[in-house]
């Protein structure tokens, strides 16, 4: 659907309540989730640790959280690994990694309209 296409559904359709937009928005909303997405977004897997020193400001609780409700959607895959010492890393999953091109065209949006 092209930008015409979906401004002029948006100005003659009736107000959805599933709308996808709405629907995304919700799934992105969250002080936290998009943040953890973008970190996810830089490599395949990253261990805990290593989002929390990507993101100082971020509580333990609140980045335990995060991931779990990240993953209760689909968006984050954990895996557990039984080795010495455990550890668990987190990915995207195919679901998550789909969210790259809208990641991508909020850079573009935010070089083109954001001052530096």
């Amino acid at each position: 659907m092209t930008e015409e296409e979906y401004l002029q559904k948006l100005l003659t359709g009736p107000v959805r309540e599933d709308c996808p937009v709405r629907r995304t928005l919700e799934l992105l909303s969250g002080k936290w989730r998009t943040q953890v997405i973008y970190e996810l977004c830089k490599k395949p897997s990253l261990r805990f640790g290593e989002l929390r020193r990507a993101m100082p400001r971020i509580t333990n609780t609140m980045l335990t959280a995060t991931l779990r409700d990240l993953e209760g959607l689909g968006i984050v895959r954990r895996e557990q690994f039984n080795e010495i010492p455990p550890h668990v890393e987190y990915s995207l999953t195919e679901k998550g990694r789909g969210l790259l091109p809208v990641f991508a065209e909020l850079a573009r949006w935010g070089e083109t309209y954001l001052e530096q």
